[in-house]
C-alpha cells in the first residue's frame, strides 16, 4: 500500500492550524480584551472605529496586537528562511513548536493567576498575536495559498470567484481545501467559545495549544516525507 503523500500531511496540518486560530481568536476576543490575534483585518477596522471615538472599542489594544503580529511575522520569517521551494524547512517546524511551548506557558500562567489585570490581558493578546504572525511565516514555504491558517476572507472570495456559478472551473482538491479551511476556522471558533463558556479562557487556550502541537507534528512528518521524495528523485 502506497504511503500518504507529503501533501496529505501538509494539508491536514494547515487545516488544524486554521482551527487552532479559530480557537485562539475566540479566546482573545471573548475571554480577554476584545482583540483578534489572527484576524488582523478586524483589528485594523477596530482601530479606525476607535480613532473616531466609537465607544467600547479598545483601539490601543488592537494596535498593540497588530504590532505584535507584524513583529512575529518578521521574526518567524528570519527563523524559517532556510526552506525549499514548495517544501518546509525544519527551522519552520522549530517556529511552530516554539509557539506551542509559549502558548502552553501562557495558558498555565493564566490558569494560576485566575483573574487578569488589564495590562496582563494586553500582554497575553500581544504575545498570541506575535505567535500568529510567526505561524504564517513558518508555513509560507509550503506554498499552499488556499489555506492561510489565519484568515478565510480571500478563501471565501476565491471559492465564489472560481466556482462554476461564476463561470470558473476550480479543481476538486482546491474546492475541498477552501471549504475545509472555512469549516476548520468555524469549528475552532465554536469550540473555543464553548470551552470559554464551560471552563473559562485557559482551558480553551489549552485546546488551541494542543491543536497547534498536533498540526506542527503533521507538518513535520510531511516535511520529512517531502525530503525523502526529493532525495529519491536525485539519487
Amino acid at each position: 500500500m502506497k504511503p500518504p503523500s507529503p501533501t496529505v500531511f501538509y494539508t491536514s496540518g494547515l487545516l488544524l492550524l486554521t482551527a487552532s486560530t479559530g480557537v485562539i481568536d475566540a479566546v482573545s476576543y471573548l475571554a480577554l480584551d476584545k482583540v483578534f490575534t489572527g484576524n488582523m483585518t478586524g483589528n485594523v477596522l477596530f482601530i479606525g472605529f476607535g480613532i473616531m471615538g466609537v465607544a467600547g472599542i479598545p483601539w490601543l489594544n488592537n494596535l498593540l496586537a497588530l504590532a505584535g503580529f507584524m513583529l512575529g511575522a518578521v521574526v518567524g520569517t528570519r527563523a524559517a528562511r532556510r526552506s525549499i521551494v514548495s517544501g518546509f524547512a525544519h527551522s519552520g517546524g522549530v517556529v511552530l513548536i516554539t509557539s506551542f511551548i509559549i502558548i502552553t506557558v501562557v495558558t498555565a500562567s493564566w490558569a494560576l493567576a485566575s483573574d487578569l489585570t488589564s495590562a496582563q490581558q494586553i500582554t497575553i493578546t500581544s504575545i498570541l498575536a506575535a505567535l500568529m504572525g510567526a505561524q504564517v511565516a513558518a508555513v509560507k514555504p509550503i506554498g499552499n495559498a488556499e489555506i492561510t491558517t489565519i484568515v478565510v476572507t480571500s478563501t471565501i472570495a476565491n471559492l465564489a470567484r472560481e466556482s462554476r456559478l461564476a463561470g470558473g472551473g476550480q479543481q476538486t482538491h482546491v474546492w475541498a481545501q477552501r471549504i475545509g479551511a472555512i469549516v476548520a476556522m468555524t469549528i475552532g471558533a465554536a469550540l473555543g467559545a464553548g470551552l470559554i463558556r464551560l471552563s473559562g479562557g485557559p482551558m480553551a487556550l489549552g485546546l488551541g495549544a494542543a491543536a497547534s502541537a498536533t498540526a506542527a507534528t503533521l507538518i513535520l512528518i510531511g516535511a520529512r516525507r517531502h525530503f525523502h521524495v526529493i532525495a529519491h528523485e536525485q539519487a
